[in-house]
């Protein structure tokens, strides 16, 4: 086949089109054999060979073999099996949205760079829009419990540090209503999916209960590290992981059910905050006015 002349600029971009398509290609494909679900490995199956395919007709204007990027092949899949391919596939996508602007500028060169990108934009979408996840299920469930934890937890470690002032204490009292709080959270959930007649009762209560102790874990831990007299220290990091957890939670959420992140990280963030600063003022008064000092 005769060699297509193409500017420097076209043809470096055409060069690196290929190797992101043939990339692709291979997480999709590594993706797909880990899923169980016939369904949702032959939508995986479909896209990758539509990603193949492209980067055939690349390779017929670069007339080179392109090699996949293999670190970001082992990176996507190590997501997809920690958080789920949904969110794995989505993030991938929406990292790639910005090729969009190279077809535009390959397309005058290569005309037949719009067809492609239409092609992947609609079959794309179109396709992970079919995918079927257990996961994202119960991610209602799973705000439940996060939700419920971080208001509640929030709140009662933040009014007894101000009351009691002693990190052990704190930790313990606050371990115990995390526990108890978890029991709770789950069995409401259990019951409140068995009343509604749902056969996925235990399934929506364990998500719940594994959100919840959680993130009780992540909260208590500044206050079973730190000297008992840090009090305040451990506080304000408890503050801190209280905002990471939500953003990360609602990153993962805006993501994977394509939802707007910073009014809902805004929402969590001032509730859960607004009901520690609440709290600590309680933990002040509560101290003052009965005159326990521990």
């Amino acid at each position: 086949m005769s060699e297509i002349l193409l500017s420097d600029p076209i043809k470096k971009l055409v060069e690196k089109m290929q190797i992101d398509e043939i990339t692709e290609y291979y997480i999709y494909s590594k993706v797909a054999k880990g899923i169980k679900n016939d369904n949702n490995r032959k939508v995986l199956e479909k896209i990758a060979n539509e990603e193949k395919a492209h980067s055939y007709v690349w390779k017929k204007y670069t007339n080179k073999e392109a090699k996949p990027k293999n670190l970001k092949v082992f990176w996507y899949v190590l997501i997809s099996r920690i958080l789920g391919f949904t969110f794995a596939l989505k993030l991938l996508e929406k990292g790639e949205e910005a090729a969009g602007i190279n077809y535009v500028i390959i397309a005058k060169e290569i005309p037949k760079a719009k067809e492609i990108a239409d092609d992947e934009d609609r079959h794309e979408k179109e396709l992970l829009g079919l995918l079927d996840e257990e996961k994202l299920k119960y991610v209602g469930s799973m705000v439940l419990g996060l939700n419920d934890a971080l208001v509640e937890l929030t709140g009662t470690l933040a009014g007894l540090s101000l009351a009691i002032q002693n990190t052990r204490i704190i930790a313990l009292s606050g371990l115990i209503t995390g526990i108890s709080a978890t029991l709770s959270m789950a069995s409401s959930e259990f019951l409140s999916a068995r009343s509604e007649g749902r056969k996925d009762a235990l399934k929506s209560c364990t998500y719940t209960g594994i959100a919840y102790l959680f993130t009780v874990i992540i909260l208590i831990l500044p206050f079973l590290l730190l000297p008992p007299e840090d009090y305040l220290v451990a506080l304000g990091i408890m503050i801190a992981s209280v905002v990471l957890i939500i953003a990360g939670f609602n990153y993962y959420i805006s993501i994977a059910k394509d939802l707007k992140f910073k009014r809902r990280f805004l929402e969590m963030t001032g509730i859960s905050l607004g009901v520690a600063v609440i709290s600590f003022g309680i933990g002040i008064l509560v101290k003052k006015f009965l005159g326990i000092d521990i």
